[in-house]
């Protein structure tokens, strides 16, 4: 029996996970992690060489396999990342060992999870599959067992199954509309069945389910207001898995989203989706941007800049066009690279300064350069300055924006002028204010760092032709 890539995307993570459950000894697992993330990242790249044959449950297409790439290649460096972090948790104490016996197993349950959801041509079990991500970051979320990460674990439960539920409603209302079209069973669940028949199916019905949709999956983006749990679950968390939910699990949420966006674009009497989405984008912007000069904890300060980038991507994908979505595709990678960048060093440096309150954070630059400069290049990045990559996703963003709608602008430049002097206000004494805190060297490897800011860098001097040239035609593709 062969096994194509598509397959095998799934059954590394599977295989792994099971293996790492029985597995004892925390070493062992941790490198059989990496080694597993290695294997998914590789063959996700086999992707773009053999395209495999997409079935009923089973897709792959030019916009999925951006995701998949994006996704196994993070997923690889935060587990190199994980596995040194984790260590240094384990001896000092903050984490028994008790409680980390299936880290590394819901690890790759986690990113088994999020591959199918982006692999998956049936509504129903993409659903199933971001369910199955969302349950597995909850347990890893109150890993710690303090009463902050319980209640945060809980807070993020309550509000993604409420999410989660109103996606579900969203997804049998198409399937409802579709009913009539295509009949009963299994046809009516397929993506590529729906998408191809979109067009006869009833607009109201369609309409009330994307309005559903865009709730459910948009609190898993985490768009204000639906951001409630997002903020708690990166602070409290391991470093690791906030990597991941700003890096990797609000990516996928979109995902969902931009495939219904995409079915009702085919259906000319229903709703426009862009200007909810367009809507929701920059009110994410603006809340975010504000809420950026109250924040006391840095992994929490950077979770709302987490809220403000997906508001701009969300935003972009509303413009839509072949521009803006171009745009859109750019930023969401650029953003991924580099919060998960940020998030290392944030990481590392909690652990030397045993603390994330900013207060008690100063003079980084000086007591730990490698860290301090590292996350000040993560900064210069996030806010958008020159030469780095999202400088130039931020810049399509806006100029297509300008062309088309100019008040517009002026709103979305706002919020990311906001966000970046609040960002710079919050972290300029934790780079190069009063050395405070202990000044132990960080013991950890800094290569997923700077690899992720690398490429944010590459990015923004050099695009390469193939890679302009996938985006541009996934950007068709998203209409």
């Amino acid at each position: 029996m062969s096994i194509d890539a598509l397959s095998a995307i799934l059954l590394i993570p599977a295989v792994s996970a099971a293996l790492l459950a029985i597995l004892p000894g925390y070493r062992q697992t941790a490198k059989l992690n990496v080694v597993a993330a290695l294997a998914t990242f590789l063959t996700s790249l086999s992707l773009f060489v053999v395209e495999p044959v997409s079935g009923q449950y089973l897709l792959v297409d030019d916009l999925n396999k951006v995701f998949i790439v994006l996704t196994t290649f993070v997923s690889f460096t935060t587990s190199v990342f994980s596995a040194s972090y984790i260590q240094h948790e384990i001896e000092t104490g903050r984490l028994a060992p008790a409680f980390l016996r299936f880290y590394h197993a819901m690890y790759q349950t986690l990113m088994l999870a999020m591959n199918l959801a982006l692999v998956a041509n049936n509504i129903g079990l993409m659903w199933v599959a971001v369910e199955v991500a969302t349950l597995t970051t909850v347990l890893m979320v109150g890993i710690y067992r303090t009463h902050e990460a319980l209640e945060a674990a809980w807070k993020y439960f309550i509000l993604g199954s409420v999410g989660i539920a109103l996606a579900l409603f969203g997804t049998i209302l198409v399937y409802m509309a579709a009913r009539p079209v295509v009949g009963e069973g299994l046809d009516g669940m397929v993506w590529t069945v729906l998408v191809k028949h979109a067009a006869q199916f009833d607009p109201a019905l369609l309409n009330v389910a994307f309005v559903f949709l865009l709730l459910g999956y948009g609190t898993k983006v985490g768009l204000a207001p639906l951001h409630a749990w997002l903020p708690d679950a990166h602070a409290e968390g391991p470093t690791p898995i906030s990597a991941v939910l700003s890096g990797l699990l609000l990516n996928v949420a979109l995902y969902a989203l931009l495939r219904f966006k995409m079915m009702l674009a085919v259906n000319s009497a229903a709703i426009a989706p862009g200007p909810l989405m367009v809507t929701m984008g920059l009110i994410s912007v603006i809340f975010a941007a504000l809420m950026l000069y109250r924040r006391r904890d840095i992994k929490r300060m950077f979770a709302y800049s987490s809220i403000e980038h997906m508001g701009i991507i969300v935003f972009a994908f509303g413009m839509g066009g072949p521009l803006a979505n171009f745009a859109g595709l750019l930023h969401m990678t650029m953003h991924s690279l580099t919060k998960s960048a940020i998030f290392f060093a944030v990481g590392h440096i909690a652990q030397v300064k045993g603390t994330q309150k900013i207060a008690d954070i100063g003079g980084l630059t000086a007591t730990n350069p490698a860290l301090g400069w590292g996350l000040m290049l993560g900064v210069i990045a996030i806010v958008g300055l020159p030469p780095l990559g999202i400088f130039m996703s931020e810049f399509l963003v806006v100029s297509s924006t300008f062309a088309r709608a100019p008040w517009l602008t002026v709103i979305l430049v706002l919020g990311i002028i906001i966000a970046l002097g609040g960002l710079f206000l919050r972290v300029g004494a934790v780079m190069f204010g009063e050395a405070k805190g202990k000044t132990a060297p960080a013991e950890a490897s800094y290569v997923p760092m700077f690899t992720h800011l690398g490429l944010v860098l590459m990015a923004g001097i050099y695009l390469p032709p193939a890679l302009v040239t996938g985006f541009q035609n996934v950007a068709k593709l998203l209409g």
